[in-house]
């Protein structure tokens, strides 16, 4: 059989089958993928002067493959995180953070959140994970107690990769929002939100991202937080998808967490927990570096979202190094979601 100078200009198609590797595959573009493909298939059928149906099918059946793979029926999916690393408090001796930053910064990257809402970040541990993971996220954020550098952040990292940012912001929990260093209500401490608008590279669609942390004293301080963020959350994302992620310091039978997903309120968000279909890890987040009995450990940890969104699995990570040290004294939290259609 000869092929002739058609199977010769077919040859370099060909080679994106030969001993295929389904990850660059998926890495590439649909679009891409089915024009070579499709490509492919007439410039052999014309080269075959015999036989022709012979390697035509395996092309097929591999397309087919491909297309129908689970993989590439996810291209669209995206993973959230919410993080709190715990502050660099020297009194956690081995728990401290230099003993834990790597296996941190190893974790975000292991998990590939496409954004990540980070909590209790101080501004070395902000500068440390910069530089353990800047390569792959872009951060937004300052310091709670000056608007700069002092004072906790909660940072809000997104994959550069899949995110472009649009616009972002930040604004206090107190009655004077955009007064850096205001205290609210009966709040014990600064507490801040961070905010920002993010393209997806994917979809091209676009959403808010907002990450906090409630206070963990002022019962007051953590209602009064939660409206505030529910009037924040609407007001910026003009008709925006929504992702709030953070420490609420309150359980999921708390008022404050009853007045967030309250279904009667328009503004309302709705739990990543109770929605997904896929759960998985422990029922708490806060574990005091596994010290807290089982019988007090707390879920306190959430990623709510509103809009065009929908999330189907989620799950609490509480893991362990080699050295039977934890990556914080909270369990990262985990959902994948995906956007719904216009």
């Amino acid at each position: 059989m000869e092929f002739g100078a058609d199977f010769v200009m077919f040859t370099p198609c060909c080679k994106i089958f030969t001993n295929v590797k389904f990850d660059e595959i998926i890495k590439a573009d649909f679009d891409e993928i089915l024009f070579v493909t499709t490509f492919a298939i007439v410039k052999l059928f014309i080269a075959m002067k015999r036989n022709r149906y012979l390697l035509i099918f395996p092309l097929l059946a591999l397309l087919s493959s491909c297309l129908s793979s689970p993989k590439m029926q996810s291209k669209a999916d995206f993973k959230v995180m919410t993080f709190n690393i715990r502050y660099d408090n020297p009194a956690d001796s081995l728990n401290g953070w230099k003993n834990r930053v790597e296996n941190v910064a190893h974790a975000m990257l292991y998990y590939d959140a496409d954004i990540i809402g980070t909590q209790e970040v101080l501004h070395n541990q902000f500068v440390d994970l910069k530089q353990q993971i800047g390569e792959t996220y872009a951060v937004i954020g300052l310091g709670r107690d000056d608007g700069a550098t002092k004072g906790e952040y909660a940072a809000l990292w997104y994959k550069t990769s899949r995110f472009e940012l649009c616009d972002s912001g930040h604004f206090w929990l107190s009655e004077t929002p955009e007064e850096a260093g205001s205290i609210g209500w009966d709040a014990a401490c600064v507490r801040i939100a961070t905010w920002g608008v993010l393209r997806d590279k994917v979809s091209g669609r676009e959403l808010l991202a907002l990450n906090t942390h409630f206070d963990h004293v002022g019962q007051t301080a953590r209602y009064k937080s939660a409206e505030l963020i529910l009037y924040r959350a609407d007001s910026i994302s003009q008709g925006r998808p929504v992702i709030v992620t953070g420490d609420f310091n309150a359980n999921p039978e708390s008022s404050v967490v009853q007045q967030i997903t309250n279904r009667d309120n328009p503004k309302c968000l709705s739990d990543t927990l109770i929605d997904s279909s896929i759960k998985h890890g422990p029922q708490w987040s806060y574990h005091g570096f596994f010290k807290l009995p089982l019988d007090e450990r707390q879920l306190i940890d959430y990623i709510f979202y509103s809009g065009a969104l929908v999330t189907h699995s989620y799950g609490v990570i509480a893991e362990l190094d080699n050295h039977g040290r934890p990556l914080s004294d909270h369990c990262p939290v985990l959902v994948t979601m995906k956007w719904t259609e216009n």
